[in-house]
């Protein structure tokens, strides 16, 4: 009987002991969910608020159909692919080494800062006319100095409602669907708007303001396309509304116009501008419009014209698929009218259409390589210049191929 019971007790505490180990098991993790929320909870310093972005990017393009000798009215050596802009030079280009550093004012800290530095090629042509280029220089910049300061102002938010924050300095345009750092575009060149349609950057005053979440605008004063000067008679104005009227849909009505310097006189010049973007899923789609006019034009002065005043319009648009994980095919279809020839200076006029093709690949971490395959046609022989000679093609045709790293 004593023995049964001792039995009996022996499951009883076996049993006991066997439901309680899960629970001491667990016990010294108990603290844990508490300590990781006062890690969430730790506060961000003012460094920690600084936005870093900096990559380098290198490529070739071989052109296939359609390559030119120079640039006509510019330089007269070197294989071309004409109308382009960062890569209008046949065969290996170093593309750029870009440093950023920027941070937006907030309530805690109602003060921040842009800086921009770049270096390479396309660095060379973006410079703004009185910093670091003269009226003198002439496209494709290849006499420029070889880095650029893109970017660099200070801004502020006001204490007023939601606070409007003010920016004082150089800064990139608000025009365009593509931008210049080339990670943030779909594909490895740039389409016909933003080579020929818009501006690249400004400087000046800009101030923004936030309704909504749905909701915001900004409008400043500039002192023109791409200058840095006060050679202009005056300043321009830009502006932006943005909307975003459903989620993943943000829509934005963009503007520039004011004097620009043409020849020894400063016509107005303005731009209308409007860009969507949609993603869904591993599907992102995009379009650009713009349309441009100028009075006076110093080119079609030059042809004793009656008419002077000039315009442009063309229209982009953008289909992306991420597949694979680190797989993405890029496709951009592009319409651009230059009737009087004054953004293309050609006589007469000319209409341009490109299909370009992208493929990416993210070999590892950071870095990425990309293919791509360009159509570029026109109504007119404005492709297979020679100095000696007519243009003779109405089409190029291109491939390139390219590599860059982000390192953060």
């Amino acid at each position: 009987m004593i023995a049964t019971t001792r039995g009996w007790l022996s499951a009883v505490l076996v049993t006991a002991l066997a439901g309680a180990a899960p629970a001491w098991a667990q016990a010294p993790a108990a603290p844990a969910p508490a300590e990781e929320k006062k890690a969430e909870e730790k506060p961000k310093t003012l460094w920690d608020e600084f936005k870093l972005f900096s990559y380098i990017e290198m490529g070739g393009t071989i052109n296939l159909r359609g390559k030119s000798q120079g640039v006509p009215g510019s330089t007269s050596t070197g294989s071309t692919n004409l109308l382009r802009l960062y890569d209008i030079n046949e065969g290996y280009t170093f593309n750029m080494a870009e440093f950023s550093i920027k941070r937006d004012p907030d309530e805690k800290f109602p003060f921040g800062e842009g800086l921009v530095i770049t270096a390479g090629e396309d660095a060379r042509k973006n410079h703004s006319i009185g910093l670091l280029r003269t009226e003198t220089d002439v496209f494709p910049f290849r006499n420029d100095p070889w880095f650029d300061l893109q970017e660099a102002y200070i801004s502020a938010r006001i204490p007023i409602g939601e606070g409007p924050v003010i920016k004082v300095g150089k800064f990139v345009t608000l025009l365009g669907s593509e931008v210049i750092e080339s990670p943030s575009n779909l594909n490895y060149s740039r389409g016909y708007l933003f080579t020929l349609a818009i501006p690249l950057t400004h400087t000046g005053v800009l101030a923004s303001y936030s309704f909504t979440d749905w909701l915001s605008v900004q409008g400043g004063v500039v002192l023109g396309w791409d200058r840095s000067d006060t050679k202009n008679s005056g300043p321009s104005g830009t502006g932006q509304i943005a909307v975003t009227p459903i989620k993943d849909l943000p829509i934005a009505l963009n503007f520039i116009v004011g004097p620009e310097k043409s020849g020894d006189k400063n016509p107005i010049r303005g731009v209308l501008d409007i860009t969507a973007a949609y993603t869904i899923g591993p599907v992102t789609l995009g379009l650009n419009f713009d349309y441009g006019a100028q009075a006076n034009d110093v080119f079609l002065t030059s042809q004793d014209l009656g008419d002077k005043s000039s315009k442009w319009y063309g229209l982009a648009g953008y289909v992306a698929y991420d597949f694979l994980k680190d797989f993405r095919a890029s496709v951009r279809q592009e319409w651009f009218r230059d009737p009087d020839g004054t953004r293309t200076a050609t006589a007469g006029g000319v209409t341009l259409f490109s299909t370009t093709g992208t493929l990416q690949y993210n070999i590892w971490k950071g870095l990425y390589a990309r293919a791509e395959y360009r159509h570029d046609g026109a109504n007119e022989k404005v492709f297979g210049c020679r100095p000696d000679s007519a243009c003779e093609n109405k089409s190029q045709d291109t491939f390139s191929l390219s590599v860059y790293y982000k390192f953060f």
